[in-house]
């Protein structure tokens, strides 16, 4: 970092920035102490005095300093990240009509990006990598075939698997359950479950095989319990087993005290979509909020933001997919599938000290 007028202008950065070359784009950043903006290279804007130059090589060590970007690159960033969530909505396309998940490289070559670089932008932009989205709209398209197809097999090639042991090697991956199972609307499938008591009223916290596959919210327990029996309605429901109610107490610690946090296994069933706004929502930091609009940005569907409100209201993790962080554009609190005054609370509690 130079100090005085006559060390920047001996630095050959200097001579790059009154050039304003656009070859040493993306070499450095230079910022402007009585502005404090910083600009790329190229920039077309006022020459600053040498002396209130600041050179950093990245974008990020000029934001870390304390600069903010200039309105150039800030349009750049812009226009980039639109590019971005546009080719990301294609691949996702690509993917949800090809009969067999594309290959990283086909993906990337359809986009006109390297892999890698094409796996990063996929991953920023959805949350997931190329994989797993084609692995939930996969399991999206098995659920839908089993609800509709003749047998399991009829199910399995109209949702693009080519031989039977393929399917069978990913189904409960796919489904949670045999697909015999879920075509019976998980017959023979165990849930355990406990309903207890919290600041916030009845809780009930139930448990697949694999993880917590529900945790509901309301003021009658009975309504709850109705809630889980519909959403599963030919499982076993086993309840009132002492040794579940750590799960509960797990939860209700949580709410109570959210710093706390919460690790649990989760079992997560939803749509390839459905799945993509829930981990969104699982990267807001407690105590922060978004918008429904801004998460629907950050999963590279600008447009789909009343999706994602109905994704929010489909979520059946109260707080281990805190839906509750989500709110109106103008920082209003909206709807809540357990109520406006709980989703109060419990932001409320995630911003004491």
């Amino acid at each position: 970092m130079s100090q005085t007028r006559h060390s920047i202008e001996q630095d050959p950065r200097w001579a790059a920035v009154v050039a304003r070359d656009p070859r040493a784009d993306g070499q450095f950043v230079y910022g402007v102490k009585t502005t404090g903006i910083y600009c790329r290279p190229s920039s077309l804007a006022r020459l600053p005095k040498p002396q209130n130059v600041v050179f950093f090589d990245t974008e990020e060590q000029a934001l870390a300093a304390g600069f903010r970007a200039s309105k150039r690159v800030a349009a750049d960033q812009t226009l980039v990240a639109t590019q971005h969530a546009t080719l990301v909505a294609a691949a996702c396309r690509q993917i949800e009509q090809a009969e067999r998940p594309p290959s990283l490289g086909e993906l990337a070559t359809h986009a006109g990006l390297s892999p890698f670089h094409f796996h990063r932008v996929f991953k920023a932009v959805t949350g997931l990598t190329p994989k797993g989205y084609a692995t939930a709209q996969r399991s999206r398209r098995v659920r839908e075939r089993l609800e509709s197809a003749d047998s399991v097999t009829a199910a399995l090639y109209d949702a693009g698997f080519n031989s039977n042991s393929r399917f069978y090697e990913s189904a409960d991956r796919l489904l949670g359950m045999k697909p015999s199972d879920y075509r019976a609307s998980g017959q023979n499938t165990e849930i355990r479950f406990a309903i207890g008591q919290c600041s916030l009223g009845a809780i009930l916290v139930a448990r697949s095989e694999r993880g917590v596959c529900a945790i509901l919210l309301g003021d009658d327990p009975n309504v709850l319990l109705e809630d889980l029996q519909q959403r599963f309605n030919q499982a076993t429901l086993i309840g009132a087993e002492a040794d579940f109610e750590h799960w509960v107490a797990k939860v209700v610690g949580f709410i109570e005290a959210p710093a706390l946090g919460l690790d649990l296994p989760l079992d997560v069933r939803g749509t390839a979509f459905q799945e993509r706004v829930w981990l969104a929502l699982r990267e807001i930091p407690p105590g922060s909020t978004a918008s429904y609009a801004e998460i629907a940005q950050r999963i590279g569907a600008p447009k789909a933001f009343r999706a994602v409100a109905q994704a929010c209201g489909a979520n059946h993790l109260a707080v281990a997919i805190p839906c509750h962080r989500v709110v109106r554009s103008d920082g209003e609190l909206s709807g809540y599938r357990w109520g406006v005054e709980r989703k109060r609370q419990l932001l409320a509690r995630e911003n004491q000290p």
